[in-house]
């Protein structure tokens, strides 16, 4: 469906809440659709999660690193009538990671699935290749299936997911109810090294291995079909979206706080701002974490909007962003320094505690980009952790003792360690972004039926609309940018406001500002 066949014949006012990958989505779509677009953002500049600080070494990424199913982006740049790759460096890597254990083992995977076969034959055995080769096509006809109905879909459609599985009695085995993720890598690889690997994707929707549903799986499928780097990082990407959006006439107020929500005869009517002034609209895209809404961070025009209830939180993280000469170990962009003991690890989280002996995420920013590093090179560091933990100093201090000394007894040190303000917190986590309680991916996909349990872009209240990796369809800068896309099709699909008077708030409205946004990790 193309937005010209919606019959749009004038030119609605739209105010977009946050610019993170989700309401910079919606922003170009609807711009596209000849909309008068308006995005605030209460941090200085675009990205969200998506985001750096600075370095001796130049800007480093302390949110997403990842760039996966680069058609969802190259979209969005041809809307505005260039391509990604003329915006920014963009540079496909030769590997999709490199692991590492603590018996010094360590493992190389690829985009070509042969490829990745002959490497885990070589690190482990034939059968060890044979069972990921099975793994391998399971987890594509997943995607396949799953894609349609569930990620590309406005709404989840659990009779058409059960439908397909129906017809396709190979996708069973990942789908039995209650199996877990774990408990179905346990079944097909007998090599735990490997079940530890590829039980990682859960953490990045932001879930347990033991806890996440096996369907979870899938998610190695978005990685084997590409892994991108952006040379000016990922918040270059979210900066490059915002150019050749304000090029094509979408207007950016950064360090402009919404302060409420309006709405006038039961639909949104207006933004108004922290500083008092009023931003008229039709149609209000909210790009944050659906609790602020619930627990009335924008007035109550919005609170009600929202089913009752909310999903638990995803996982947070204690990020480090910092410049250093690293040592020791060869390292690709994409780096994952295993611990000996998953439970170590998980056992403390489930628990809402700091991580005994974590598995640590090392994204050498610097590496693989077509030309041998710098002397000083910028890394980001990611232990995973609850969300909703306190931050006090000596846990600050404890962070540091549990992630430079584990990888320096695998061979990876730096020329000096980042001290405490390198380091975002759950905590500080959850004051930048009102509402998330430091998670980094929305509500825990744990549990069966959690994929359906997210807020989708369309709300009780007429003209607002919801983006971001807090609903349909998840985390991910991917997932992300698609929910933009699906709050754009839903508003372009609604029936305008038969009024054209000033905005007007309901009797009794109240808010609570938001908070200023800091960096923030996600992967």
């Amino acid at each position: 469906m193309t937005y010209g066949s919606l019959g749009v014949t004038d030119q609605r006012k739209v105010v977009v809440i946050g610019a993170g990958m989700g309401g910079l989505a919606a922003a170009i779509r609807l711009n596209a659709a000849g909309c008068a677009v308006t995005v605030i953002e209460m941090a200085d500049g675009p990205g969200g999660k998506a985001r750096a600080v600075p370095s001796v070494a130049g800007p480093v990424d302390c949110g997403p690193t990842v760039l996966t199913l680069r058609h969802v982006a190259d979209d969005l740049f041809a809307l505005c009538g260039t391509r990604m790759e003329d915006e920014v460096d963009l540079i496909t890597l030769p590997r999709l990671a490199r692991h590492f254990w603590p018996d010094g083992s360590t493992l190389d995977l690829f985009a070509d699935p042969e490829a990745s076969y002959d490497a885990i034959r070589a690190f482990s055995s034939v059968r060890e290749a044979e069972a990921f080769r099975r793994f391998d096509g399971l987890t594509r006809a997943l995607f396949q299936a799953f894609d349609a109905p569930l990620m590309r879909a406005a709404k989840p459609s659990l009779p058409r997911i059960a439908v397909t599985a129906a017809q396709r009695p190979a996708l069973w085995p990942a789908l039995l109810p209650g199996l877990t993720l774990d408990g179905f890598l346990r079944r097909r690889f007998s090599d735990p090294r490997l079940v530890q690997l590829f039980g990682r994707y859960a953490t990045y929707v932001g879930g347990r291995p033991s806890h996440s549903p096996a369907v979870l799986s899938l998610i190695w499928q978005a990685e084997a079909a590409g892994v991108w780097a952006v040379r000016q990082g990922m918040h270059g990407l979210a900066a490059a979206l915002a150019r050749v959006a304000a090029a094509r006439g979408v207007r950016f107020r950064y360090a402009t706080k919404a302060r409420r929500i309006l709405r006038q005869n039961n639909r949104v009517s207006g933004v108004e701002l922290d500083q008092g002034s009023t931003l008229p609209c039709e149609i209000c895209i909210f790009n944050g974490d659906p609790a602020a809404l619930q627990d009335n961070l924008l007035g109550e025009a919005p609170r009600d909007a929202l089913p009752k209830g909310r999903m638990p939180p995803s996982l947070s993280a204690w990020v480090w962003a910092f410049a250093a000469r690293p040592q020791g170990v060869d390292l690709a962009h994409h780096n994952v320094f295993f611990t000996a003991d998953p439970a170590q690890e998980f056992g403390p989280i489930g628990q809402g505690q700091m991580p005994l002996a974590p598995t640590l995420y090392v994204c050498a920013q610097d590496r693989e980009l077509g030309q041998p590093p710098p002397a000083i090179e910028r890394f980001e560091i990611i232990m995973n952790g609850p969300a909703g933990h306190p931050s006090f100093r000596s846990e600050d201090m404890a962070c540091q003792s549990r992630t430079f000394p584990m990888l320096r007894a695998q061979g990876l040190t730096f020329s000096a360690l980042p001290d405490r303000a390198a380091l975002t917190t759950p905590a500080l986590l959850a004051q930048s972004f009102p509402g998330s309680q430091g998670a980094i991916y929305g509500g825990s996909p744990e549990g069966g039926l959690a994929a359906f349990r997210r807020p989708l872009a369309t709300t009780g209240l007429a003209g607002l609309y919801l983006a971001g990796g807090g609903t349909h369809p998840g985390a991910g800068v991917p997932m992300a940018l698609l929910s933009g896309q699906h709050a754009a099709t839903a508003a372009m699909a609604a029936p305008t406001s038969g009024s054209r008077s000033a905005p007007a708030a309901m009797r009794g409205g109240i808010s609570t500002a938001s908070r200023t946004t800091t960096r923030a990790p996600s992967r």
